[in-house]
């Protein structure tokens, strides 16, 4: 039997497990989005983890464009250079991050302030064979709830940018000089 005294212990002890256990529930599994006619989110699980080959600044952001490691072997050996395409499994990730000035550096310096979006690309060219063997995903990023959603049409979209780049098969950048 419960004495008196431990009911307001255990109910403390159930609502806190209650509020906890809701708020692990409800966290996005981001792992769990695709766009239509395009990627998934899990096609590209442990893109953090794949090495940086180049950074980008347009506008007021900061972007990062990472590449799994059969893409970075494929640039290493001179694709696109070399007129080759790049091999399936290639992938490809850019992480776009809104900017702040740095409140710590001695110099002028912009930092990443808040995620944007994430975007992937793979390379199937049986599966996306009518967009240049790629396929293309674009996941937004919404700070307040935490979240992903995926963005756009897919490797429609996708394809449709990149036929201006068709000559590197379809990759806008390049593997800079190191």
């Amino acid at each position: 039997m419960i004495k008196i005294k431990s009911i307001p212990a255990l109910a403390t002890i159930v609502v806190t497990l209650a509020v906890f256990g809701s708020i692990v529930f409800a966290a996005q599994d981001r792992f769990t989005l695709k766009v239509p006619n395009g990627l998934a989110f899990s096609e590209s699980r442990g893109y953090e983890d794949w090495s940086v080959f180049a950074v980008s600044q347009p506008k007021d952001l900061l972007v990062v464009i990472l590449a799994n490691p059969v893409m970075i072997d494929a640039y290493r050996s001179g694709v696109p250079g070399n007129g080759k395409p790049f091999p399936d499994g290639s992938k490809l990730a850019k992480i776009h991050w809104k900017t702040k000035k740095s409140s710590e550096a001695s110099a002028p310096t912009l930092v990443p302030e808040t995620l944007r979006d994430v975007d992937f690309m793979e390379k199937d060219n049986k599966r996306y064979a009518d967009y240049g063997g790629w396929g293309y995903a674009m996941f937004d990023y919404a700070t307040v709830s935490d979240t992903f959603t995926a963005h756009g049409a897919g490797s429609n979209c996708g394809y449709a940018c990149h036929t201006i780049v068709k000559g590197k098969d379809y990759v806008f950048t390049g593997y800079p000089k190191r």
